[in-house]
């Protein structure tokens, strides 16, 4: 077959910002978004997209498109991931504000405040990391290791010996939207199972859903163990004592079971779990950020092509437009402390979260823990300015939202960056597509949180929303000084332990503060990547794209119910 001379069979393979990736990763990166919303919703946690979009594109470009370029296909993917980062970042914050709403304390927020909101927080996370790609990427190849983005690099690269991973993403995607159908449209089989053990007054249970298996197998046997090991301490050890000791506990089991003890006691114990944790992981942090900034340097214009960056001065005029913006438009009540709070922590916390998935990945970035402390000190410094009750709380949120925003997008830009650093790609190309996959996606998280709100109702069994219901009892407890305090405190005294012994403190948290029924299914998940490891070890790595392929297509049939619930009253 004739492909044609070489210089336009080189001028194909080095195809990277065309109209056909622009077009794929913005179909990709709304898809992922709403995916990892629903997701982040129901559990509190998120998985990186890379992996998956880049299957997916390859798929699309290759077999449909008869295309052959892995820059291409890096793009696509580069832009795709960017709706799940931002995503991950609204989903922790900005329900709090509907739950405001519902009870009354704030007018519900408006579809634009909230796109304004993550579109600012997502072009704030991509100009922010510009600066620190030589440093963070080139400078320290060989000791930051950025998983997620060497493995997306390995699959692109694969992707030019065959197809087979493709099928694999779509085999888990059918296989989930077929069981999601059967448990919660066609309601044939229940949707969680549970297992009260009234005499100890402790229960288990399992959740029917595949996206919750998918996670565990992502995540693999050892933090699938320590997220249910918090799980059991809570409903098989705290709930029985709590029982024991207090008769209010005792009475609310009596009333509603071990779920109703839960919500009034054990989530905040795992609430002050959470916080520990992030407090330690920002401590840790804390060299990470200065080593990093002794290491920068500029030297923009001596680069070559592929080796620059998007021009510094134009980057740093966004920056000021941004946090100028936000601090004048109204929509956005954050005033000018709230503005040079945003400026302070998003620079701090983009800088922490880009180095610490280097070492982590980004399933494991500690985002809830920065959100935390910056909520922290922005109820306190708004009390202490004047801004208190529901605006307070409002403005706090809306800071703590794009911080929020700012670290996952930092943290998802260098693992993409770490892709196209080992492919040869253009940064300041994938600097763009960042940008444009950022914009998209604030584009339509808006619409994706009013819907999942609609159908189902945040803090709801189905959407519990728990890192934003923290974040609410947070700010709350801040600015009307009513916090648990005790059982905070037990929280984080069952987390500094763990932290001295080396165990990872954040999934046994989350585990504590989340439902058994979710984690046990996690667990699950984990335990089969365990048995899949030491019996069939060939096909582990087909396990990790079925399981992709499982989360995307639970989070896609979720909205497309919680779709059908909003116009049809069905729910």
């Amino acid at each position: 077959m004739v492909t044609g001379g070489n210089g336009d069979t080189g001028q194909m393979k080095n195809r990277e910002f065309t109209w056909t990736a622009f077009t794929l990763g913005i179909i990709l990166s709304v898809v992922f978004g709403a995916a990892n919303a629903y997701l982040g919703l129901r559990v509190g946690l998120t998985v990186s997209a890379s992996v998956p979009a880049a299957v997916i594109s390859m798929g699309v470009l290759r077999l449909i498109l008869r295309r052959d370029s892995i820059l291409e296909n890096n793009m696509v993917q580069t832009i795709g991931s960017a709706g799940e980062s931002l995503a991950a970042g609204a989903i922790f914050t900005m329900p709090a504000l509907f739950l405001w709403a519902e009870e009354g304390i704030c007018a519900p927020p408006g579809f634009w405040t909230l796109t304004v909101i993550a579109l600012m927080g997502g072009i704030l996370g991509v100009l922010l990391m510009v600066p620190l790609r030589r440093p963070l990427i080139v400078d320290e190849d060989a000791s930051l290791i950025y998983p997620e983005g060497r493995a997306c690099a390995d699959v692109l690269k694969a992707g030019e010996e065959g197809m087979g991973r493709a099928q694999m993403v779509l085999v888990g995607l059918v296989g989930a939207v077929a069981l999601k159908l059967v448990t919660d449209l066609l309601k044939w089989i229940p949707a969680a199972i549970r297992f009260p053990f009234r005499r100890l007054r402790g229960e288990l249970g399992v959740e029917i859903s595949s996206a919750l298996f998918g996670v565990g197998y992502i995540v693999g046997p050892k933090t699938a163990t320590l997220v249910f090991s918090g799980s059991f301490l809570g409903w098989m050890v705290l709930i029985p004592l709590f029982c024991a000791f207090s008769e209010t506990s005792a009475a609310t089991y009596a009333a509603s079971g071990a779920t109703g003890v839960w919500k009034e006691s054990i989530r905040y114990v795992g609430a002050g779990a959470i916080m520990m944790g992030g407090l330690l992981s920002l401590l840790q942090s804390i060299p990470v950020f200065i080593q990093t900034f002794r290491r920068s340097r500029t030297d923009g214009d001596t680069r070559s092509e592929r080796e620059r960056d998007l021009p510094m001065n134009r980057v740093l005029i966004g920056i000021v437009c941004v946090i100028l913006f936000l601090w004048i438009v109204p929509m956005v009540p954050v005033g000018f402390v709230g503005a040079c709070l945003m400026a302070l922590f998003g620079f701090f916390f983009a800088t922490v979260s880009a180095r610490m998935v280097g070492f982590v990945g980004s399933s494991n970035n500690p985002i809830s823990g920065m959100t935390i402390a910056t909520l922290v000190v922005a109820a306190l410094t708004l009390k202490v300015t004047g801004t208190a009750g529901a605006a307070g709380m409002v403005s706090a949120i809306a800071i703590g939202s794009v911080v929020c925003i700012v670290a996952a997008m930092a943290g998802d830009m260098a693992q993409d960056l770490k892709t196209g650093y080992l492919l040869g790609a253009t940064p300041w190309k994938q600097q763009v597509g960042e940008l444009v996959g950022s914009v998209v996606a604030a584009l339509t998280i808006g619409g994706v949180l009013y819907l999942l709100h609609k159908a189902w109702g945040f803090g709801s069994e189905q959407i519990s929303a728990p890192q934003a219901t923290l974040m609410k009892v947070i700010v709350e407890g801040i600015m009307g000084g009513n916090l648990p305090w005790k059982l905070l405190a037990l929280g984080a005294g069952l987390a500094l332990p763990l932290h001295f012994a080396r165990v990872p403190v954040m999934p046994f948290a989350i585990g504590l503060y989340l439902s058994i029924t979710l984690n046990m299914t996690i667990f699950l998940g984990g335990i089969f990547r365990l048995l899949m490891d030491r019996f069939r070890p060939a096909y582990t790595e087909n396990g990790t794209l079925v399981s992709a392929g499982l989360i995307a297509g639970e989070g896609i049939c979720g909205i497309l119910l919680a779709l059908l619930a909003f116009l049809k009253g069905w729910g």
